[in-house]
């Protein structure tokens, strides 16, 4: 079975790590596997791996997996914020309605 298949058919986050031979502290796993699997995908849509052997598939999948794991090692999931809800919480509401003017302004 080739690793893309493997890595498909995973059902956790410790398993990519197994399967990509990745160590990791599971502390950090435990807190931050959606983060770090959301950003895995992120960083492997910049690589490509069309026309690759499975051994370099493999290794650039590694590759990716360490970075991911390395920045929420680094930093938290709220800093790094992956993931819509975390990237809106930052961004500076936009009223949803007009805002309010004097009277006295609108008047003139």
């Amino acid at each position: 079975m080739k690793i893309l298949d493997k890595l498909r058919s995973a059902t956790s986050a410790e398993e990519f790590f197994r399967l990509l031979d990745v160590p990791f502290d599971p502390k950090v796993v435990s807190v931050c596997r959606l983060h770090i699997l959301k950003r895995l995908g992120l960083y492997l849509r910049e690589v490509s791996l069309e026309g690759l052997q499975d051994a370099e598939v493999e290794s650039a999948c590694r590759d990716q997996l360490e970075r991911a794991y390395r920045d929420f090692v680094a930093s938290s999931p709220i800093q790094e914020r992956v993931f819509k809800v975390l990237q809106d919480a930052v961004r500076p509401k936009t009223p949803s309605r007009p805002s309010l003017v004097q009277l006295s302004v609108a008047a003139r």
